[in-house]
């Protein structure tokens, strides 16, 4: 089942930019060196250990490439593999099997990365109630296939873009002048234009938190890069007002504690930009 934000017409529309960006007007090395009827196979092999993402995306790959292509499934997104398992077995047009290859592995390798690198993060903080999101720190045209490997790997998705959550953060309180005009601006132009977004408010220090208490609509505060003792005094202020959300420089060595300090959310950039790609291979046999 495809998350919310992923369509049959967004993924067709990124694979036929992705395969033109590959092929132009040929494969040209396959063209000329493999005759155009031959018939082949190739098996997909897990050369890393993680959690594998990417299997539902190829399908929409290998029938976008070729319809008559027979692909025999070994593995569901998700789920944990090991070294040297076999993921898939595609039959059918050389050619087209050679057209699919890169941009299958090209996602399938970043993909499995995301997924590994988040159920490891959401690994560490299984004895609390924290809930683990992803972040708009994504690469960008690849943002949905990226957060949609966040949620294969068993993290949740924060807002997908600019369009679809409010989140006044620290440029946006100092360039309207402080928390209660940002926030004031907002529900104004909310109800002027008929949205209903939920707000999000992001607060440096407990000062700003006490101002943000004050108001009323409020969704979750994000609570940036305070140590955990802060964030527990914020914890407590707020009190189930509203959700609570600790965001900033979060790695594996700090989100325990941080997870520990009763916060409802930990939004972590590190799960799209600083993860590393799985080696996945397609061979023919």
């Amino acid at each position: 089942m495809l998350p919310d934000y992923i369509t049959k017409e967004k993924l067709n529309d990124f694979i036929n930019s992705a395969i033109y960006e590959d092929c132009g007007n040929g494969d040209h090395t396959s063209l000329a060196s493999i005759p155009k009827n031959t018939i082949g196979k190739a098996q997909l092999i897990l050369k890393d250990n993680g959690i594998v993402a990417g299997i539902e995306l190829s399908k929409y790959i290998f029938k976008f490439v070729d319809r008559e292509l027979d692909v025999d499934y070994r593995i569901a997104d998700g789920s944990r593999f090991l070294y040297g398992e076999i993921g898939l077995v595609v039959k059918g047009s050389t050619h087209s099997i050679l057209k699919a290859e890169r941009l299958v592995l090209n996602c399938m390798q970043r993909m499995s990365g995301i997924a590994t690198e988040t159920f490891e993060y959401k690994s560490l903080i299984s004895h609390t109630n924290a809930k683990l999101l992803d972040t708009r720190k994504t690469t960008p045209n690849f943002r949905m296939l990226e957060k949609w490997a966040v949620k294969i790997g068993g993290g949740e998705n924060h807002r997908f873009g600019l369009f679809d959550m409010i989140l006044i953060k620290d440029n946006h309180v100092d360039y309207s002048g402080g928390i209660e005009n940002a926030v004031l601006n907002t529900l104004a132009y909310l109800k002027k234009e008929q949205k209903d977004l939920k707000i999000i408010v992001e607060v440096r220090n407990l000062n700003e938190l006490e101002q943000l208490l004050k108001l009323n609509y409020i969704y979750r505060v994000l609570l940036d890069n305070m140590p955990n003792e802060m964030l527990k005094d914020a914890v407590k202020m707020v009190n189930k007002k509203f959700f609570t959300e600790a965001s900033g420089g979060v790695s594996k060595e700090t989100i325990v504690g941080i997870a520990e300090t009763g916060v409802d959310f930990i939004s972590v950039g590190k799960l799209t930009h600083s993860y590393k790609s799985l080696d996945i291979s397609l061979k023919a046999f």
